[in-house]
């Protein structure tokens, strides 16, 4: 009786597990596979020749130059904040700590449109800190300009990307403790060599894996930016770029388009395979 209702118990835990396979393959099939799919073949549409034209074109090369200033900025940046916010967080006691961690996470709750608008009202003509600016460049003899410039380009993508790195360093150090650093403290040793000796290699593979998530955030953030870059050829990234080619309505540029969509595809793959490779690093390092 026992083992008949365990089979019983067995062949619909198999239905039900068949079922969820099921859906989760048309689910990710529908609003992953076949939009990727359409994109490399609406890229290839007038031929490889075409296509490597669309990618070399000026615009393009400008956008792809722009985009990997803003990226590898917002990385160092981020990676600074994020590894110094996360120790902060996690091995010393002040007033304000949970304030702080709340004020980490805000990027994830607002709009990118709203950020990049909180950009040009601070830093703009209208802005509180424009007549600081304008002091700055006569003094100095320069022309820093934020809004609707590179600086700004780089200043909206430190924005939306700046919880990532954070965010996968602190639950591993909570996960640590502090009795390593206490003891080697103890023992005469130096912060910078407790860091590098102790703590950066228990969040060796969550910075590395931070990195990889800020790293994509940044190359395909399109609303923050949207809002401070106007200039075509100076300011664009790659998603303004894709997006005012398929707006120009003509049938070359939606195709030169999909060809600069297919490039950004392939370089997420890319991500996502070295994300992967990470993972499993990561998970055997834990195992062991």
């Amino acid at each position: 009786m026992f083992r008949k209702g365990k089979r019983v118990m067995d062949k619909k835990n198999n239905i039900i597990k068949y079922v969820l396979i099921g859906i989760s393959i048309l689910f990710v099939g529908i609003m992953l596979v076949l939009p990727l799919i359409a994109i490399i073949v609406n890229s290839l549409q007038k031929g490889w020749a075409f296509y490597i034209r669309s990618l070399t074109d000026k615009y393009v090369l400008s956008a792809l130059k722009i985009t990997v200033i803003a990226t590898i900025s917002a990385l160092i940046i981020n990676t600074f904040f994020g590894i110094a916010a996360a120790w902060l967080l996690t091995k010393f006691s002040f007033r304000g700590k949970h304030i702080l961690a709340t004020l980490i996470d805000i990027p994830f709750s607002i709009s990118p449109v709203i950020a990049g608008l909180a950009f040009i009202m601070t830093f703009g003509r209208m802005g509180w800190a424009a007549p600081y600016i304008e002091h700055l460049n006569k003094f100095f003899v320069l022309d820093i300009k934020i809004v609707f410039a590179i600086p700004g380009v780089i200043l909206a993508t430190v924005f939306v990307t700046f919880p990532f790195i954070s965010r996968e360093i602190i639950p591993i150090l909570n996960a640590q403790g502090k009795d390593e650093e206490e003891a080697a403290a103890l023992m005469g040793a130096d912060g910078f060599t407790i860091f590098r000796k102790i703590t950066l290699p228990q969040i060796k593979w969550g910075l590395l894996y931070g990195i990889i998530l800020c790293t994509a955030r940044a190359l395909g953030e399109f609303g923050a930016v949207n809002a401070l870059s106007k200039a075509r050829g100076k300011t664009f990234t790659l998603p303004l770029e894709i997006d005012a080619l398929y707006l120009s309505g003509s049938s070359e540029s939606i195709v030169s388009a999909f060809a600069v969509s297919s490039l950004l595809v392939i370089i997420s793959i890319f991500i996502l395979i070295i994300k992967n490779i990470i993972e499993h690093k990561s998970k055997n390092k834990f195992i062991k």
